[in-house]
């Protein structure tokens, strides 16, 4: 059995990886920081909650010390906990809002991966998969057939381009263990009013794949629904 841990799961992209995962038969723990959100996403899912909030250390040693007790190992690890910044003109953001979506979008996978990383050497076969987006490649936002050409988030897009980077870094340092990013495309969740084109089933495709790859998948790699995405 598959025991997966995903961030951020108690709704949009992450709830529909749980979903897909425990109808694939992964044992699925729920992360979420907010315990009431948590408890009921997990429980309508057939899941296990554990809180944990990234963007604090205590919490994160907490939530890798829960599934030490109980489950003992983790085999996939879905970094898919992200924020944007104030949708304000960016002549008003502020480099504290810098710091708080990069403290979720990049260092809060940072936290939780060192955290999980003694539960993903257990496994025989570990995997994390790092939720990116093309809002932070370079190949997409200069396509002008793109919708993520025409888009101005300075901080989220510079946020998820480090995640990307992060991922294939990590995937050199950590041979013994698959490290890729997902981009889930233009999807219709809360992050974007629900105006994305794609359902979050198809959103969380390469989410899904990456997830379930096997020993001779790939790493370093950073995938969408279609296959290779551009850098």
């Amino acid at each position: 059995m598959t025991t997966t841990f995903i961030t951020g799961a108690n709704k949009s992209l992450g709830y529909e990886t749980a979903r897909r995962l425990v109808l694939a038969g992964h044992t699925v723990l729920v992360g979420a920081r907010d315990p009431e959100r948590g408890r009921a996403a997990a429980e309508a899912l057939g899941a296990r909650f554990v809180q944990i909030d990234v963007t604090d250390d205590a919490s994160v040693a907490a939530a890798a010390a829960d599934v030490l007790a109980h489950e003992g190992v983790v085999d996939v690890l879905v970094n898919n906990a992200g924020v944007n910044a104030p949708h304000v003109p960016v002549e008003q953001l502020s480099a504290a809002d810098l710091s708080a979506v990069l403290d979720v979008n990049v260092v809060g996978a940072v936290r939780v991966f060192h955290a999980f990383l003694p539960l993903l050497r257990r496994s025989g076969s570990p995997v994390v998969v790092n939720v990116s987006s093309g809002m932070g490649s370079f190949a997409a936002t200069h396509d002008p057939e793109r919708v993520e050409s025409s888009v101005v988030s300075p901080f989220y897009t510079a946020s998820k381009a480090a995640l990307t980077m992060l991922t294939t870094q990590y995937a050199r340092a950590f041979p013994d263990i698959k490290v890729n990013a997902a981009d889930p495309g233009y999807t219709a969740t809360d992050f974007n009013g629900h105006s994305g084109p794609q359902t979050v089933t198809e959103g969380t495709d390469a989410i899904v794949e990456l997830a379930s790859i096997g020993a001779d998948g790939p790493t370093g790699a950073f995938r969408d629904r279609h296959g290779v995405a551009p850098w």
